[in-house]
């Protein structure tokens, strides 16, 4: 994921916030917090969590499909993006 550099602070932020919403599930439940409370927090988490898997297939689709003049080393691009949308829509 080399190509990922440029932009790892951002993505590194995006998962230390995601880190912290699911911190804050754990203290939800522990806390007994009302069920709508929970719902929301989810919800917010999911949401955060297709965000960056939207911006995960972004980056690869520029870097190893879109961009590589390789036909065998787009094809491994596009191969791998299926496989792991495959894992992704399970």
């Amino acid at each position: 994921m080399s190509h990922l550099h440029r932009d790892k602070s951002k993505l590194l932020a995006r998962v230390k916030r995601l880190k912290g919403q699911i911190e804050g599930i754990e203290r939800a439940v522990q806390a007994d917090e009302d069920c709508a409370a929970l719902l929301h927090l989810v919800a917010s988490v999911r949401g955060a969590m297709q965000g960056f898997t939207a911006e995960l297939i972004d980056e690869h689709l520029i870097h190893h499909v879109r961009d590589v003049t390789d036909e065998r080393a787009r094809q491994k691009g596009a191969d791998e993006l299926a496989r792991a949308l495959r894992t992704y829509l399970k």
